[in-house]
């Protein structure tokens, strides 16, 4: 089984700011190993793309071997953990840290944007039932950074909770927390 998490350090973050290795080590933590051939089908790019793509994120820690499969001629990859962490906290405050931690948020940002336009796209197919749970919406509400970091944590253990149960379809949540926009910059140059 996979770790829990990675913490990773600038030259590993740097391997995460390429949208196409977001979105495999996404494809590799939620539907298991697979191979470059079948990832390169999955994401629309040839095998030789795919393959370098994978060794850059196996050179980092992200991936690895998965030696019970394959046959030899086919070469299996899968996730060595379930999450990656990371925030100001996590990185180094000097320009190459704070660079390296941006370019990885704008590629998340990208990914995110991506795989909500897919759920939009794929909402008509869905059954009744999933369709009556899919929700958009976004809440304004006013918090102070510590009460911000509580809510955070609150919901992260209540996602945390039904992550031990594997019977049901993958759902994603994302959950973002940021001052509005337009807000807390204006002010703050006043």
């Amino acid at each position: 089984m996979a770790a829990r998490e990675i913490v990773p350090g600038v030259d590993q973050l740097k391997a995460l700011t390429h949208p196409v290795r977001v979105r495999m080590l996404g494809i590799l933590r939620v539907d298991g190993p697979a191979t470059a051939t079948t990832l390169a089908t999955r994401l629309g790019i040839n095998s030789g793309a795919t393959s370098y793509h994978l060794r850059q994120l196996a050179q980092r820690g992200f991936i690895e071997d998965d030696e019970s499969r394959g046959n030899g001629r086919e070469r299996w990859w899968k996730a060595a953990h379930q999450m990656t962490v990371t925030g100001e906290d996590n990185v180094p405050d000097t320009p190459e840290g704070r660079e390296t931690l941006d370019a990885y948020l704008q590629t998340v940002v990208t990914i995110y944007s991506q795989r909500l336009q897919e759920a939009i796209e794929e909402r008509p197919l869905l059954p009744p039932e999933w369709r009556e749970v899919f929700e958009l919406n976004d809440r304004v509400v006013r918090l102070t950074p510590s009460q911000a970091d509580h809510l955070k944590e609150q919901v992260s253990a209540i996602i945390q909770g039904f992550e031990e149960d594997s019977d049901g379809e993958p759902v994603m949540f994302q959950f973002h927390a940021y001052p509005m926009p337009g807000h807390l910059a204006i002010d703050q140059e006043r």
